[in-house]
């Protein structure tokens, strides 16, 4: 291919190797060079053109990558139509993607020019989710390259479908293991299965006894189970331990135990008879991608899955941490370390235009004073306020009391900062926080020591917010393990959208009364707010009275 700037006269029949925009004329890459289209460049100024030109031999790239694409395209793989050298290839149907390594990397050494990427090795892919593409770079492939192409190309992407669509639960039961958990573990599970179209047809409950594992493995397999997953309730310590020797028990045999992924490390196969059988890590019980996703798949897709198989997934077996998992060999000091408060006192309130909001008085007292005070009488500490707008007035409404101030400068740029400034505040022996708003006047300091006492990370309850009449408010806790989450927020947002994506890690905290919803935005919501209390304490006032009389007549 001949390629190259050239003089308009000499341009015809060749392709614009660039997009050009004239006044008059948009010239995409790619285009013939007719005479039409000359006379336009010449008349528009333009002397001269990068433009190629395919030589005797030459392949155009839309030809050459639809001939690539079929050739390596195996079982369940399909190409779209070619287009400016690229065909991207699909599956046909959902499973899970197998590569030829070692195919692919001989191809993509053939000739710079010609690429082909894909999805990893058994990625689980959906039908029509693209698996690969083939990209031809210039505009045409030698007729050299294309013959060694040839080659070298075979059948090297395919898609497994699901096979195995019928599957059995077993869990064991132990002392403290909650009927919450367990049904949390089926739900995820069906979720996971559904996604294979697999379902539980077969689900029972023994003691964590290896007899009883082997009795109800061996029922599984009689009513038809073509894969058992076993769900411990003490982790599998070893091949010996209760639900390996379950397996043997039930005449089956242990394949492997143990995997370089985490989370996922104590994974063990096995096999009953024709049934694979997967002793599930404690990771299982989560939604997130684990390392018992990797072998599940495989195994719903009729794949094989040997020793090598699980030993080769140490490069990239380093998962993201879930929150849900307990660090090893965590202490019991991170379950029962100390609550520490962050009240929010940054904002501008641009809906009280007239006035500093948080200063303002409600019923003799500044705004903020009352929520920092209802945090300072819990038993969270420190106290963090983080300041931003008017933080000089903030830090007089509050002076006097115990707290530790932490200035904002990026406020401006929305709550996240705020949010951020204050975790980073916090000492490294607090291990959980309760985040209130410097707004919310009416928040019960015993509300926020029952907040911070739901937080259990080994028990999962990462994330505790009030609940009063079926609706969530605030203040909200927050475990230490879900901190970086809170971090990576930017712009104007508040956590909410953390606690969806958690919600398996959330625990509700009943509460009572509208505190935990009222957050004051406005001159009309302060004097109303007061108004209600003159009242109540009114009200108080007139009972504690007629208390004292009916003691005197009495």
């Amino acid at each position: 291919m001949k390629f190259g700037r050239v003089p308009l006269d000499e341009a015809l029949g060749a392709l614009a190797v660039h997009s050009l925009r004239l006044p008059d004329l948009e010239l995409r890459k790619g285009t013939v060079l007719d005479a039409a289209l000359i006379a336009r460049l010449r008349a528009a100024g333009v002397e001269e053109i990068t433009a190629a030109r395919l030589e005797p031999g030459d392949v155009a790239e839309d030809k050459a990558a639809a001939g690539i694409a079929a050739a390596v395209s195996g079982s369940n793989v399909r190409a779209d139509a070619a287009f400016t050298g690229r065909v991207n290839l699909r599956a046909a149907v959902p499973g899970v993607m197998t590569v030829e390594r070692a195919g692919i990397d001989a191809l993509n050494r053939i000739d710079e020019a010609v690429t082909l990427a894909t999805l990893p090795a058994f990625a689980a892919v959906d039908a029509g989710q693209m698996v690969a593409t083939v990209k031809v770079i210039p505009f045409a492939v030698p007729g050299s390259t294309m013959d060694a192409l040839a080659r070298a190309a075979a059948p090297l992407i395919s898609v497994a479908p699901y096979r195995l669509t019928r599957v059995a639960v077993v869990s064991t039961l132990l002392p403290g293991l909650t009927e919450k958990v367990i049904a949390k573990t089926l739900r995820v599970t069906a979720a996971r299965l559904a996604a294979a179209g697999a379902s539980i047809i077969f689900e029972q409950r023994v003691r964590h006894d290896e007899h009883e594992v082997a009795v109800a493995l061996s029922q599984a397999a009689g009513q038809g189970a073509e894969i058992a997953l076993v769900f411990g309730a003490s982790a599998i310590a070893d091949r010996r331990d209760v639900i390996p020797a379950g397996i043997e028990a039930a005449g089956g045999r242990i394949d492997h135990f143990g995997m370089p992924v985490d989370p996922g490390n104590l994974l063990l196969v096995g096999r009953v008879g024709a049934m694979p059988v997967l002793g599930a890590p404690g990771c299982a019980r989560s939604p997130k991608e684990n390392g018992f996703d990797w072998v599940l798949r495989r195994l719903l897709a009729g794949l094989e899955v040997s020793r090598d198989d699980i030993m080769m997934m140490g490069v990239g077996g380093l998962l993201m941490e879930i929150p849900t998992r307990p660090q090893p060999r965590e202490s019991a000091a991170s379950v029962t370390g100390r609550a520490a408060a962050i009240v929010l006192a940054a904002g501008r309130g641009t809906r009280m235009p007239h006035a500093h909001k948080l200063s303002a008085p409600l019923y003799g007292e500044p705004l903020v004073r009352r929520a920092v005070t209802a945090a300072l009488a819990s038993k969270a500490r420190p106290v963090v306020v983080v300041t931003g707008h008017e933080a000089e007035r903030v830090r007089t409404a509050l002076a006097g009391l115990d707290v530790v101030f932490v200035d904002n400068p990026a406020f401006a740029d929305g709550l996240s900062t705020s949010l951020r400034a204050g975790l980073a505040a916090l000492p490294e022996e607090v291990d959980r926080a309760v985040v209130m708003l410097g707004d919310m006047p009416k928040v019960d300091p015993a509300l926020v020591d029952r907040l911070a006492g739901a937080i259990d990370p080994q028990e999962g309850r990462l994330i505790a917010v009030p609940v009063a009449d079926g609706r969530r408010g605030n203040p909200v806790a927050w475990a230490r393990r879900l901190f970086p989450a809170l971090m990576a927020l930017e712009g104007d947002v508040g956590a909410r959208h953390v606690i969806a994506e958690n919600a398996d890690l959330v625990v509700d905290v009943p509460a009572e009364g509208d505190g935990v919803f009222l957050d004051i935005d406005t001159r009309d919501e302060l004097e109303a707010l007061e108004i209600h209390e003159i009242a109540e304490n009114a009200d108080v006032d007139a009972r504690a009275a007629l208390e004292g009389m009916k003691a005197e007549d009495a």
